[in-house]
């Protein structure tokens, strides 16, 4: 059984079950334990904000026909993460990180946890971000 902080997904449509975690948990695991983090949001979602030392490998790009999803992104993750570190996967919500998650889990990256409730959440729980310098005109 997961512990209290962690869920599995392995009960819904996912084909490989991933490891979800809270925000706070998810702070302590990339404060704390060591674990890298990686922001799937697009670029322009990341220069409103992110949170500190994060990477950032767009799971999905915002397109004229809408959002479509990037067909390098396992190749892009893994020229900066190795398939054995610990690595917290976070979106705008949690639910793109958990797609990134299955497609990691698949691509045979051991150790990705999905940030639940993604960037929204973390910052309704006030945790440290960065944001992009005021411009002056």
């Amino acid at each position: 059984m997961a512990p209290p902080h962690e869920t599995s997904a392995a009960g819904s449509e996912s084909p490989v079950p991933v490891v979800t975690v809270d925000v706070a948990a998810a702070s302590d695991l990339i404060t704390s334990a060591g674990h890298r983090y990686v922001d799937v949001r697009t670029e322009e979602e990341m220069n409103k904000g992110h949170l500190h030392n994060s990477l950032n490998v767009p799971f999905m790009f915002v397109t004229p026909q809408g959002r479509e999803k990037n067909p390098l992104f396992v190749e892009q993750f893994s020229s900066l993460v190795s398939k054995e570190e610990h690595v917290v996967v976070g979106c705008q919500s949690g639910k793109r990180s958990e797609l990134a998650c299955v497609d990691l889990l698949e691509a045979g990256f051991k150790n990705v946890k999905n940030m639940g409730g993604g960037y929204a959440a973390w910052l309704d729980n006030g945790f440290p971000i960065n944001t992009p310098p005021h411009t002056m005109y």
